[in-house]
């Protein structure tokens, strides 16, 4: 496994294929070998009568296609229900609480035990497991327990986890309430990888058994309610991410158990940072059409060189393609959103205008490239040669149309996303796919230049980056904040701080993690006593979760906790706390500090990073 892949172990397309509908009777390649079929999650396995489903499971050796029917496949175990196809993720079990679960797994391998977690009555005291020898069958029968999303999973023999993955062995354990199911869509992140020498590792990432632009093709109309269910059933985190809207967080879960929010206690995210093995219930409604995206942010899990079962040979042509089914792939989902007949966009106000200029600068620090976004101030534009890393904050106001327009000063195509913002498709910023079915955004050609048209609806926090060849624009520095204010108010840098975290090049270890460009100590930031500070924290590297915390004499301050992903949050969370906050990759979030006279010091830090990544000491007085 890549040095790379080993060190970010622990953070850790659309076209083709419609709905898939329960595995029938199993396909078989002309050597013999079963074939898996993706799980598209719709039709829950085994036969319930009355109170009692029974379900018939079996583990055997199938060949996984996760790219496409005629693309690479890699042979793994997967289960089964009996006399059906062997399918990735595992058959859904899904019943009403109250049910009585009688399942039966049999393990056909004939090299390895098979330890099962999960399936056990929820919430759990602690996560049950039970091993099945090779041949061998096991009996699991308990009642639903209470309603939740959940997951169960099997592991083959002894795996080292730090090498290699195998949890394509995994599926949804679903419980609904006794007046029964709402619609909702259940989707299920798998992941099957192993070295194939001393550099390489070969993996396959995938959301129902389908890795983009193999992934089913969603659809949604304005103004309809989405809800869904996502499960991680896999070893890495993923900060799945939603483009354009915000999705309201309806509960949280693990193997053991699964936490509902109700009303006013939910919270809206537009990326979510799910832990190993944890669910995720969500609701949200487009109010807008276009093409959207639904991912995981950390590059490595969305890249056609990182991503695939076989990289491109010619990577560097796939990362700068203006297609969207080559320059992505892994762990992502589009939905395209259409109008209801007779509705259409409202109209827009005179916007005011911006113009932001990609640009390269001489190499400094660890990256070998210097690349940023620099806002024109005045009217002249910027020196062609000038670079501010992180790019220039952008101060915009609620309400207020405003088009950006952006000139790419590179010898490269690129593309900028609005993360966060709630906007139109077509100004979204993902090449090759934002827009609709008849125009699509194209790269920003060397030379060129492409305007988005933004309307914030809320102020916050948010974020701007590239989102075309990825690892290497965004550690050279094309990345930067968004901050939107009510009308008529002002930013004041000396109370309102904008933090934000990036990579310095190189993604092998050790990682050099900027904060606001910060290559050396910084001289110390000073504060006025007793007023109120709004420190504003993002994180936009390729990966990693970081940390950032405000001490004095060894001790976390103490902050009120106001904004996560640029939303307020529900009254019961904007509460004082530990200034301590873990910010997984596309999260925003927004503190208020008041503090008293004296020195502190912030600190932005990961243990994969070099040692204590960021410190700047803070003189309140």
């Amino acid at each position: 496994m890549p040095a790379t892949l080993r060190a970010l172990r622990i953070l850790a397309p659309i076209l083709a294929l419609g709905a898939c509908s329960r595995p029938a009777g199993p396909r078989a390649d002309p050597d013999g070998t079963l074939r898996v079929e993706a799980n598209d999650n719709r039709v829950a396995a085994g036969d319930l009568r009355g109170d009692t489903l029974t379900l018939r499971l079996v583990v055997r050796m199938a060949r996984w296609y996760p790219e496409a029917d005629d693309g690479p496949s890699v042979d793994v175990a997967a289960f089964a229900e009996e006399g059906r196809a062997p399918s990735v993720p595992a058959p859904l079990i899904r019943v009403r609480s109250g049910t009585v679960i009688d399942v039966t797994v049999r393990n056909e391998l004939s090299d390895s035990t098979l330890t099962v977690h999960g399936l056990q009555t929820r919430p759990a005291p602690a996560d049950d497991s039970v091993s099945i020898a090779p041949g061998a069958s096991h009996r699991f029968v308990f009642a639903a327990g209470e309603p939740g999303t959940y997951l169960y999973l099997a592991r083959p023999g002894v795996v080292d986890y730090d090498e290699r993955e195998r949890e394509q062995l995994a599926g949804a354990l679903v419980v609904d309430p006794q007046n029964g199911p709402v619609e909702d869509r259940v989707f299920v992140m798998n992941i099957w990888g192993e070295p194939v020498d001393s550099t390489g590792y070969r993996n396959a990432v995938a959301i129902n058994g389908r890795s983009w632009p193999a992934t089913e093709a969603l659809t949604a109309t304005v103004g309809e309610a989405q809800r869904w269910r996502v499960i991680n059933a896999t070893v890495r985190n993923h900060p799945m991410h939603l483009h354009g809207f915000y999705f309201d967080v309806e509960s949280r879960g693990d193997l053991r158990a699964d936490t509902a929010y109700a009303g006013a206690r939910r919270r809206k995210a537009v990326t979510e940072d799910m832990d190993a093995f944890s669910t995720m219930a969500l609701t949200w409604t487009p109010d807008r059409d276009g093409n959207w995206l639904f991912h995981c942010h950390i590059a490595f899990h969305v890249a056609p060189d990182a991503a695939r079962l076989d990289p491109p040979e010619d990577s560097h042509a796939h990362l700068q393609s203006g297609d969207a089914a080559r320059h992505m792939a892994g762990l992502v989902l589009g939905i395209r959103v259409s109008y209801p007949p007779g509705a259409s966009a409202p109209a827009r106000g005179e916007p005011r205008r911006l113009r932001l200029f990609v640009q390269e600068g001489q190499p400094r620090g660890n990256a070998e490239r210097a690349l940023g976004f620099v806002l024109q101030r005045g009217d002249a534009p910027p020196a062609a040669d000038s670079v501010e890393i992180p790019g220039t904050t952008l101060v915009v106001t609620r309400g207020e149309p405003t088009d950006i327009t952006v000139l790419n000063r590179l010898g490269e195509p690129t593309g900028v996303h609005w993360h966060g913002l709630e906007l139109e498709s077509g100004s979204d910023g993902v090449v090759g796919w934002s827009g609709d079915g008849t125009r699509v955004a194209p790269p920003i050609a060397p030379g060129d230049s492409f305007t988005a048209h933004l309307t914030m609806p809320r102020t916050g926090t948010f974020i701007y980056h590239t989102h075309l060849n990825d690892l290497e624009q965004l550690t050279a520095g094309l990345y930067g904040a968004l901050v939107v204010l009510e009308p008529g108010a002002r930013f004041d840098p000396a109370t309102d701080h904008v933090l934000v975290a990036g990579w310095d090049g190189p993604t092998d270890p050790p990682i050099h993690v900027l904060v606001n460009g910060a290559y050396r100590p910084e001289p110390p930031l000073v504060l006025e006593a007793g007023a109120s500070h709004r420190f504003r924290l993002v994180n936009i590297g390729p990966a990693l979760r970081l940390f950032y915390s405000i001490g004095r004499d060894g001790k976390p301050a103490t902050w009120r906790a106001l904004a996560k992903d640029g939303a307020d949050l529900p009254a019961h969370r904007q509460v004082d706390g530990p200034a301590r906050q873990r910010l997984g990759v596309g999260e925003t979030a927004d503190f208020q500090f008041t503090p008293a006279p004296g020195e502190y010091e912030i600190v932005v830090e990961h243990p994969q990073a070099a040692a204590r990544a960021w410190v700047r000491k803070l003189v309140v007085r």
